[in-house]
C-alpha cells in the first residue's frame, strides 16, 4: 500500500475512533478532552507512528521492549521534531528495566516491588549519564481477576506498591492500569478498578490517571472514569502475524 493511501485509511480510523470516545464520553456526562487516545502500535512499522503523528497523535505503546527500542529509533530518524511520548504497556522482565528507561516516558505495566526497584536503579543511571531527560512516570497495573498470565498486582497489595514506588527516586506514581479479564463483564471490572483508582487517589492525590479500555470495550471503559484508552486494532488494523 502506497503511503497517500495508508495516511488515508488511517485518518478514517482514526476519525471513527475519536467520534467512538466523543460519544461514549457524552454518553457518560464527561468532556472528551477527559480521555486520551494511546496509540498501541506494536507489530506496525515506525512508518504507521510517523503517519499517526502527522494525524496529530503524540502518545504511542509497545508491549515488547525489543520491537519498541528499534520502533522508536526509526520513528525519531523519520520525524526528528514530532513530539511524541512512548508508553510500555506489556509486562516487563526485570532485566529489561535498563533499556526500557532509556526510550520509554511511562510504563504502564508496573507490578511488582523488585521491578519498582530495578526500574529506579535504571532510570537513576539513565538520567546519570545523560540518556534521558526526566524521572518515569509510572503506573500500577493491577489484575482484575485470578489469572497471572497478563501481569498486573492484586487488588489489595495496590496501596504496598505505590508507596514502594513514592519513596523511589526517579519514579513518579501516576496511577493505575488494567485490562479487562478475558470473557469477563467489562462494566464489572472496570468499576471495580475505579473504586482501586478511588482508593489510591485519597493517599496520593497525584495518582489520577486511569489507563483502561481497548478497541473492543473503550465504551464501558469510559464510563467508569478511564482518563486513556489504549486503542490497536480499531485505529491500526488486525495484528501483523510478525513483527516488522
Amino acid at each position: 500500500m502506497s503511503e497517500e493511501l495508508r495516511r488515508a485509511e488511517l485518518a478514517e480510523s482514526l476519525r471513527e475512533v475519536r467520534d467512538r470516545v466523543d460519544r461514549a464520553c457524552r454518553a457518560a456526562g464527561r468532556e472528551p478532552d477527559e480521555v486520551e487516545l494511546l496509540a498501541v502500535t506494536k507489530t506496525f512499522p515506525a512508518s504507521d507512528v510517523a503517519l499517526l503523528a502527522d494525524l496529530g497523535l503524540t502518545e504511542f505503546a509497545e508491549n515488547r521492549e525489543q520491537e519498541a527500542r528499534g520502533k522508536v529509533a526509526e520513528f525519531t530518524a523519520l520525524r526528528p521534531a514530532a513530539e511524541a511520548r512512548w508508553h510500555m504497556v506489556g509486562q516487563l522482565q526485570r532485566n529489561k528495566a535498563r533499556s526500557v528507561a532509556r526510550w520509554a516516558d511511562v510504563v504502564e505495566s508496573v507490578d511488582s516491588e523488585r521491578l519498582v526497584e530495578a526500574l529506579g536503579r535504571a532510570t537513576a543511571n539513565a538520567l546519570e549519564v545523560g540518556e534521558r531527560e526526566r524521572p518515569l512516570d509510572v503506573l500500577v497495573q493491577v489484575s482484575l481477576d485470578e489469572s497471572t498470565g497478563r501481569g498486573g498486582c492484586r487488588p489489595e497489595d495496590v496501596s504496598a506498591l505505590a508507596d514502594k514506588i513514592t519513596r523511589t527516586s526517579d519514579l513518579r506514581l501516576r496511577g493505575v492500569m488494567a485490562v479487562a479479564p478475558l470473557g469477563g463483564e467489562p462494566d464489572v471490572a472496570f468499576a471495580t478498578l475505579s473504586e482501586i483508582s478511588e482508593r489510591l487517589r485519597r493517599d496520593h492525590p497525584e495518582a489520577g490517571e486511569v489507563s483502561a479500555g481497548m478497541s473492543g470495550d473503550l465504551e464501558s471503559a469510559v464510563a467508569h472514569g478511564s482518563t486513556r484508552v489504549r486503542v490497536g486494532t480499531a485505529l491500526l488494523g488486525g495484528r501483523r502475524l510478525t513483527s516488522p
